[in-house]
């Protein structure tokens, strides 16, 4: 599935969900939920920002190939620097900083603390003179009354893990409305730009900060092309239309079921465990991400 970024969608997010928002939806909800889960086992023989670095550049580069075959248009010096920019904050401050924090917290405690995005999203959308409804604000308002309920649980993370989960979705959420209004590569190649720069600053901090390579695991290595694939190739492009052709609180919903997916994955597969409370609040999650995507009663855009 291939999604189409115009700059008339982006200047009016669509209000309803169309088939493409829909299919765009589904692929966020589930591919990063399960991202979180990849990166822990990614993350147990590679180096954190390294192995970022190879996921998202080896993406790029992939998808960059396959648009400049199809006759895409290379991006301007102006657009590789605006992307240059969307790729750090996004990749290098949002999921970089996920990354390390995996380190010492569990994937699902990381994907629940990252559910506060949709309330950062609100406020910044603010910056441009974009409203968020009364109903948005009670679903984001549900949803982190949830997360605050997962929280109480057996899942916990290191003070310095939590600090920079904080800070990751502050980092993520402003880079996604700031693109909105930057001068990026228009359609897929605007992920593919911010892919390529954001993967070579990645690989950057991570010669800077003295990170070791040693011989990776098969597991590892199975992970990591799972990222490159699904949750940066296919999910990330997803997530840049919902960007362009939706409303903030809704584009940022998939923070709220990405603990669904991480939990499930991270209690099937892991050592993580959930009791009757954790699973009560995945519920008050899910309620709140119903709130934030109902559409809003307002004359279709069209989102192709």
């Amino acid at each position: 599935m291939l999604f189409r970024v115009s700059s008339a969608a982006a200047s009016a997010p669509a209000a309803r969900l169309t088939p493409a928002v829909l299919v765009a939806l589904g692929i966020v909800y589930v591919v990063w939920g399960s991202t979180y889960f990849g990166i822990k086992i990614a993350i147990g023989s590679l180096p954190p920002l390294g192995m970022l670095g190879i996921r998202f550049l080896g993406a790029g580069v992939i998808l960059f190939a396959v648009l400049r075959l199809r006759g895409a248009a290379m991006p301007t010096a102006r657009q590789w620097g605006a992307s240059a920019v969307v790729g750090l904050l996004l990749l290098g401050g949002g999921t970089g900083l996920v990354t390390l924090a995996e380190r010492d917290a569990s994937s699902s405690v990381a994907a629940m603390v990252i559910a506060v995005s949709p309330l950062f999203a609100a406020l910044f959308a603010q910056l441009w003179g974009e409203r968020t409804g009364g109903r948005e604000w009670l679903g984001i308002g549900v949803g982190l009354l949830g997360i605050a309920l997962l929280n109480i649980g057996e899942l916990h993370a290191t003070p310095l893990a939590a600090l920079l989960l904080i800070l990751a979705p502050l980092c993520w959420t402003f880079g996604s409305q700031w693109s909105r209004h930057l001068p990026l590569p228009s359609g897929l190649m605007g992920s593919a730009a911010e892919m390529v720069t954001g993967g070579v600053l990645l690989l950057a901090l991570s010669f800077i900060m003295g990170e070791k390579w040693g011989t990776p695991t098969a597991a590892s290595l199975w992970a990591l092309g799972y990222l490159i694939l699904f949750g940066s190739l296919l999910a990330y492009s997803a997530y840049m239309y919902l960007v362009a052709h939706t409303r903030p609180a809704l584009a940022t919903s998939y923070a709220y079921v990405n603990p669904v997916v991480a939990v499930l994955l991270g209690v099937g597969f892991g050592s993580e465990t959930l009791g009757t409370l954790g699973w009560v609040a995945l519920g008050v999650i899910l309620l709140g991400v119903i709130l934030v995507a109902w559409p809003k009663k307002v004359p279709e855009v069209s989102s192709l």
